[in-house]
């Protein structure tokens, strides 16, 4: 297939993952008002898990039995998914859903840094730290100065988010451990090891037997863990191994046009002269961030 094809097909699943874990802040709010953090973060995990086991079952492929792999499993599920997720439904009970995006947003910052500094697996280009500060620059123009007016109000809460976003750099280089095997392997894997850490803790903490949560919360929960959970998670993997760690992270700077683009659809929003700025930095950056590297002409 011509390079080309592929890196269409790869941005369209970049663009796939950015709408569904941009959803997923939305599916936290209302999962919360009703569900404490772990047990959301818990039978979230849990879902997933068990819906990809159920695919691999009918794929015919079993999860690897090696002990090596599996700690690379809990690790990645520290990073991914236990850590993270539950700081982020921590954050979002007094945090607004679009103020925890923007927050989030800064994941692809993080993953540079991290690959600059410490495993150097990409190469640190120009282009690379063009796409960085135009996605971040995209996303001041996109929300405005104003969208920041909470930052500090709640500072355990945001400093909270930002911590869940070196966990996602950490993740996604991380992530690079599980080349060869098949996308839903380290899904389900990670995501099956999340939930054995966080399931105890719901049971102590929490006691879910005795919660009262509402339809809208538990309808939430479901779309979190099929949608933006089981599905994202295969999407993630993938992009790791094709667009690469930076590459894969530029869709937290799409999140945000996403949002953007569903309030003016379905909500009646309307969109200010800098967000169309804002816009063309973040596709820009994205780009930038997410085309290969041109590899030196044998001699």
């Amino acid at each position: 297939m011509p390079a080309d094809k592929n890196m269409t097909r790869e941005f369209a699943l970049l663009l796939t993952l950015a709408t569904l874990w941009g959803a997923a802040y939305t599916f936290i709010k209302l999962g919360v008002a009703t569900i404490p953090p772990i047990t959301l973060i818990a039978a979230r995990t849990l879902l997933a898990a068990t819906v990809l086991l159920i695919v691999l079952r009918i794929r015919g492929l079993r999860l690897p039995r090696d002990p090596a792999i599996w700690r690379r499993f809990f690790i990645q599920a520290c990073l991914n998914t236990a850590v993270p997720f539950t700081l982020i439904a921590w954050a979002e009970t007094t945090t607004d859903a679009g103020l925890a995006v923007i927050l989030n947003s800064t994941t692809p910052v993080f993953a540079f840094l991290l690959t600059a500094l410490l495993v150097r697996h990409e190469p640190v280009n120009g282009r690379k730290i063009f796409g960085i500060a135009a996605g971040f620059s995209g996303i001041v123009f996109i929300v405005g100065v104003q969208a920041f007016n909470g930052v500090g109000k709640e500072l355990l809460a945001q400093l909270a988010v930002v911590a869940a976003s070196v966990c996602y750099a950490g993740a996604v280089i991380f992530g690079k451990n599980f080349k060869g095997l098949d996308p839903m392997m380290p899904a389900a894997g990670s995501l099956l090891c999340g939930a054995i850490m966080l399931a105890p803790l719901s049971l102590v903490i929490d006691q879910p037997w005795t919660l009262s949560p509402s339809t809208s919360s538990l309808f939430a929960l479901l779309a979190l863990s099929v949608f933006s959970t089981a599905l994202a998670f295969v999407i993630y993997f993938r992009l790791i191994h094709t667009l690469g760690s930076v590459g894969t992270t530029a869709q937290a700077y799409l999140r945000v046009p996403i949002g953007v683009g569903i309030g003016v659809i379905f909500l009646g929003e309307s969109l200010s002269s800098t967000v169309w700025v804002g816009l063309v930095l973040v596709v820009g950056g994205v780009f930038a961030m997410t085309l290969p590297t041109k590899q030196p002409a044998a001699a």
